[in-house]
This record gives C-alpha cells, structure tokens and sequence, in this order.
C-alpha cells in the first residue's frame, strides 16, 4: 500500500479525541470518502455528514462527558487497499482500558475510507507494567521503533501518570522548554531539566496547576524519520487558581535512542498558557 499506516491510524484515533467542531470537521473529510460507510454493531452510518454526527456525539458523551481518551494499540496491518488495528478507550486520568475495538477499513485509491466496521474485543489479558519502557524495535528498524516510543509517551501522557510518562525517558535528557526571556514565573514548569527523575517532576507540576478532569490533547500528526519525531497537536487545560481554559497550540521534537527518549523539544504557545494561568493579558 502506498501510504504511511502508522500516520493513517494516528489520523483515525485523533478525530475522535478532537474537542474543535471545524478541526473535527477536516479530519472526518481527510479520513472517509464523502460517501464513506461506519458500520458498528448496532448502526450504520453512510456519508461525512452522518459520520462527523457520529464523532461528535462519542466525542461529547465518552471524551468530554465521560473522561476517555482513545488510543492506539500500535499494531495496524494493511494490504491490498484494506487496513486493521485496534484502538483502546482508556480513563483520561489513568487506568485499566475501558473498551477494545477492532477496526477493519476498505480504503479507495486515494487511500480515503470507503468502509469500516467496528468490533468490540476484549481488552488485553494483560495490563502494561507501570514503570517499563516500551519494548525495543526489531534491529535496524529506527523509524518503527521512534514512531512506537513516541506513541507510547501520547498514550502515557493521556494517562497523566508522571512516573509513567518519565519511564519512557533515559537517564539523562537534552530539554528543551523556554521562555524566550528565561524562566517565567507565571509558568513555574518552564525551566531547564536534565534528568529523567526531572521530567517526572515536570508533568507533576503541570497537573498539579489544572484541572485533571478537564485536561486533554489532540493529536493531528507524527511524523518520523529515523531516530527523530515531531508530535503536532493541541493542548486544552483548565487552570486550577483561576478557572480560565485555554488551548495551545504544541509541537514536540523527540529524539529516541534504544526505545527512550533523549532529547525533548517543546514549541509551544506559552504566552496562552502564562495569560490562562495568571487570568489576565499580558503585553503582547
């Protein structure tokens, strides 16, 4: 097949994550053909508009209402125009998978969706071990193995575990967060870390300023080549001390050494952040 899987199912899992009705919109037109079918169970859904109701009603009652994120199992096939994965539905705070689908797509020769039937499966006998890394790629298989560790680090950061998302991490980390004037004091996270047990320290300070319940993230692309990784997508948090929300746009460059993490990059809208977080403008 002609196309990148790995990106098309990062595609597929982020429309449903995706809080913005316009983005959400894009993604469905860049995903199904505009007379594409969704098969469920229960229901059929035939055409963009019906699909793009479907994605913004799970959205509202599993995402928003309900505190889900879904994520990738990380194991797409693909043949002769058709694509298989699994995608699991798991508490946006932390936890056991809630649900396991398993999606079969017929896809025409621009590589939209002509079909896709969803299933229910069970969840996996085996939960992921709290603190391990992710597995090693096969030797000589870089790109495959960047694009899993970076993938392991959104699922991981969906859950909000700090220790978790810092196992994916090596001992010693190139960091790369700043304001362009140094340390801001509005945004006590942005400041220089080098060590894994720092990175935890990072995502705790961080969730400890939002609220957790309304913490989320949107995922638009991953790109990859080689041992390196840009993450492209949104942030939306709701400050704790003054209630205001916001999204940010985020860009993240990873660099993956033997299945961890050693140079992390942030690009992000930090003027939003320190506005959010000290309710008020700031000279622009």
């Amino acid at each position: 097949m002609n196309m990148d899987i790995g990106q098309f199912v990062d595609r597929y899992v982020a429309v449903w994550n995706e809080p913005d009705e316009a983005t959400r919109r894009d993604l469905v037109a860049g995903l199904w053909a505009e007379d594409g079918i969704e098969i469920t169970g229960s229901a059929r859904y035939r055409g963009r508009d019906a699909i793009e109701t479907r994605v913004a009603r799970a959205h509202e009652e599993l995402v928003r209402s309900g505190g889900f994120v879904f994520r990738s199992a990380n194991d797409a096939a693909g043949h002769h125009g058709t694509v298989a994965f699994t995608t699991y539905m798991i508490p946006a705070t932390g936890g056991d998978i809630a649900w396991t689908g398993r999606v079969f797509a017929s896809l025409d020769e621009s590589g939209l969706i002509r079909s896709d039937h969803q299933f229910t499966v069970e969840p996996p006998a085996l939960q992921p071990p709290a603190l391990q890394p992710p597995a090693l790629p096969p030797a000589g298989d870089q790109s495959a193995g960047t694009r899993a560790t970076a993938e392991e680090l959104l699922r991981r950061m969906g859950e909000g575990d700090p220790d978790r998302i810092a196992a994916v991490f090596a001992e010693h980390v190139d960091w790369r967060l700043n304001w362009p004037d140094g340390d801001h004091p509005a945004v006590p996270w942005i400041r220089p870390r080098a060590t894994r047990a720092d990175v935890a320290d990072h995502f705790r300070e961080i969730a400890a300023a939002h609220i957790p319940e309304k913490a989320g993230a949107s995922v638009a692309r991953v790109l990859v080549e080689g041992t390196d990784a840009v993450v492209l997508g949104d942030i939306h948090q709701t400050v704790k001390a003054t209630g205001e929300p916001y999204t940010a746009r985020c860009a993240l460059h990873l660099t993956v050494q033997n299945g961890q993490i050693t140079r992390y990059a942030v690009y992000e809208d930090s003027l939003t952040v320190a506005e959010a977080l000290l309710g008020r403008p700031l000279r622009r």
